[in-house]
């Protein structure tokens, strides 16, 4: 009792701090898709009033989110979630591009929502007085209870309800002097101290690190590691199918608001969101990803059980190919998970694909790339992957001009999509109309786009004429963001 009474002091002089930093200043939004580490609580926060206008001009929408098997993960090498999906849909609406911040707890999203890394936090949380008091919530997306995960006894498969009934804890007064595991600052804390007041018993209360998620405290319980913890019930439902070993039936709170959140200083973003969600929850789409995620269990078990599922705590595969594409990186001299990106981009992992042009295979090679790389039959496999590294090996040594090895990627990316000459272009466009002519972002990027404008494929410079400039650059930069992904959920020596 006397560690939590000094978390509660901690926590008022955090309040403290927070509600008196200036609302007035602005701080630049990173556009990449990142896993950043959390900020300090003690930091003060120089908070963001951008709003949806600022939005609107800056052309995406920058939403702040974590991983977990229903929000966030990847599947076969394919982001996916419920509020991935949702988030789609909602940039689509306002007409912007979407770009998405990963963050490993809802201290974090929210640190990093008022210093304005991010527009919005996509990320169910569960509405209370005291995150009241420091964002905004949209509209609910859903009404849950948080429920006590506990284990069934060994032999639970073969006894009848009633005896499991007696066999776990169904009365909240039972949890007396019982270790219970909850992360540290979470309405799961606070409900467990507010259960203590209202029954007049002892919990122990076992506060977690707050990096952990409560899909990790669900699986130590299954796996016997500790007894009990909490979880919102639609979480705690959805890992039941992956551990049927697990009862979930004890509700320990009434239902509970879950939503998204904004800065206080957006209030129009607030708004239109909240608008944009009481109509989707009038769709049927909305109620298919709904249910694609949370009432589909067999769909759930399958993507579980998979090896090529991942998020924080299931470090799964990408495809059948990453030992090829690992062998291939090294005389590349690529960590392994941007060439898969590589070639989630170009074929989804699919050897037989076949692209409107042409182009076959896991990498998409031109019969005369392919041939001219000792590929001889495109779709298979090893051959495709040899032939393509082989070409991204040629390409690094076209552009080897540029120093950084950062920037160097993003026009090997570029040159594989667009062609090396499209590339060039672009960069004489750049140095033309005094652009770095060595930095992708901003610089090159800027002119790549506008070679699709007559007057710069026409320009004096040109020599490759008419480009969809916008290809090229949105194929870097969807290359990039998932290699993010995938180094932030597999490990660099996997």
């Amino acid at each position: 009792m006397i560690v939590r009474f000094y978390t509660i002091i901690s926590y008022f002089f955090i309040f403290s701090i927070l509600s008196a930093c200036n609302t007035s200043k602005k701080s630049d939004v990173s556009e990449a898709t990142e896993v950043v580490v959390d900020t300090p609580e003690k930091e003060e926060i120089i908070y963001s009033n951008h709003d949806l206008s600022d939005i609107k001009e800056r052309g995406k929408l920058i939403a702040l989110t974590a991983y977990s098997s229903t929000s966030y993960f990847v599947y076969k090498g394919e982001t996916m979630g419920y509020e991935y999906e949702l988030l789609k849909r909602l940039a689509d609406d306002l007409d912007l591009e979407l770009h998405v911040k990963v963050k490993t707890n809802s201290d974090s999203l929210r640190i990093a929502l008022q210093k304005g890394e991010g527009d919005i936090i996509a990320y169910g949380l569960a509405i209370t007085k005291e995150r009241q008091k420091l964002v905004d919530f949209t509209s609910s997306l859903m009404n849950i209870k948080q429920v006590l995960v506990q284990r069934k006894p060994e032999n639970w498969r073969h006894l009848p309800k009633h005896k499991i009934d007696k066999a776990v804890i169904r009365n909240v007064i039972e949890l007396r002097d019982k270790e219970v595991h909850v992360r540290e600052g979470t309405p799961y804390q606070l409900r467990l101290e507010n259960l203590e007041d209202e029954t007049g018993e002892d919990i122990n209360i076992v506060l977690e690190n707050k990096n952990i998620s409560t899909e990790e405290l669900i699986h130590r319980v299954a796996e016997g590691k500790i007894n009990y913890t909490v979880a919102d019930e639609n979480i705690a439902k959805v890992n039941n199918t992956y551990y049927p070993q697990l009862d979930i039936e004890t509700e320990i709170s009434f239902p509970q608001r879950i939503a998204w959140a904004t800065r206080k200083q957006s209030p129009l973003l607030r708004d239109k969101v909240s608008h944009w969600l009481d109509s989707m929850k009038n769709t049927t789409d909305f109620y298919v990803i709904y249910n694609k995620y949370f009432k589909n269990t067999r769909a759930q078990h399958k993507r579980f059980d998979s090896k090529y599922f991942s998020t924080i705590e299931h470090r799964g595969l990408l495809s059948k190919y990453d030992d090829l594409i690992k062998e291939q990186a090294k005389p590349l001299g690529w960590d392994w998970r941007l060439l898969a990106s590589l070639v989630y981009q170009e074929s989804k992992f699919n050897p037989k694909a076949k692209s409107w042009v042409g182009a076959v295979g896991l990498m998409q090679l031109m019969p005369a790339t392919a041939k001219q790389y000792g590929a001889n039959n495109s779709r298979d496999p090893r051959q495709n992957v040899r032939a393509g590294t082989k070409y991204l090996k040629w390409l690094e040594g076209f552009w080897d001009g540029i120093e950084d090895p950062n920037e160097r990627i993003k026009f090997v990316l570029a040159s594989y999509n667009a062609g090396q000459g499209h590339v060039l272009d672009a960069q004489r466009l750049a140095k033309k109309f005094n652009h770095d002519p060595n930095v992708w972002n901003g610089n090159v990027e800027k002119y790549m786009l506008l070679k699709s404008h007559k007057k710069y494929y026409r320009d004096e410079v040109v020599k490759f004429g008419y480009a969809r400039g916008k290809e090229p650059v949105n194929y870097v930069q969807s290359i990039l963001d998932r290699y993010e992904r995938y180094k932030e959920l597999l490990d660099a020596n996997q």
